[in-house]
């Protein structure tokens, strides 16, 4: 349920759908990008330059030339979007994932903090299935959840200038993929071949939010030999 209503500055607002992070919270936010998306499309509201949505809010950018925030908010507060259907079968993706100890850099620190053996860290993680909240930070990222509480852990204390491209970690119940090299302060247990965005393809994201994603294991020699189409 739509908590709130936020401007961001003059050329944007925040739909806030409270601080849980849950399946039933983020289906909300869908619903309503999912309705704001098609508004547009149907030219039922002009102005919008972008919308985004996360766990659990929906960002909306728009040109302050040819709308103001207070058209947006009466135009959402004043539309039913809870009939928006979403579809029920999305797509399950299988990811490959090598564990080996060069790509997983903070195992011993999960195996620490966790109490966990690596053999049980991995298969934790092999039988999870992951949902896709939301698609962001740098271009395709995921972030996935949701991880079983023995594995929740913090982020790294000192950040790492730089994580290598296809580099899977964890945070609290949380999971991402490293779509391109860049800082960060997951805790890495392993390394994907798989090409998760590409700008050349139709649809340049290979996930979207409310898939679902099954990790499975790879060895090294898979890993270095593998193929993107």
């Amino acid at each position: 349920m739509l908590k709130k209503i936020s401007n961001i500055g003059d050329c944007g607002i925040t739909c806030d759908f409270g601080d849980e992070v849950n399946k039933k919270t983020n289906r909300e936010v869908i619903k309503l990008f999912n309705f704001v998306q098609e508004s547009v499309k149907m030219q039922k509201i002009k102005g919008i330059l972008n919308y985004t949505p996360s766990y659990n809010k929906l960002i909306i950018n728009f040109d302050l030339g040819e709308i103001n925030s207070e058209k947006i908010i009466d135009f959402i507060k004043y539309s039913d979007y809870s009939k928006v259907i979403l579809p029920e079968k999305k797509k399950i993706v299988e990811i490959p994932i090598c564990y080996e100890d060069e790509f997983a850099l903070d195992i011993k620190r999960l195996e620490e903090k966790t109490k966990l053996s690596f053999k049980e860290i991995i298969n934790e993680h092999l039988n999870t299935d992951f949902f896709v909240y939301m698609i962001g930070f740098v271009p395709g990222q995921p972030f996935l959840g949701d991880l079983n509480k023995n594995l929740y852990h913090d982020r790294l204390d000192t950040p790492r200038v730089k994580i290598k491209q296809g580099s899977v970690g964890i945070v609290e119940k949380f999971c991402t993929i490293y779509t391109f090299e860049s800082p960060g302060g997951w805790n890495i247990i392993g390394r994907t071949p798989l090409n998760l965005f590409n700008i050349n393809k139709k649809d340049t994201s290979m996930l979207s939010p409310g898939d679902t994603v099954k990790f499975t294991s790879i060895t090294k020699k898979e890993l270095l030999s593998f193929k993107n189409d």
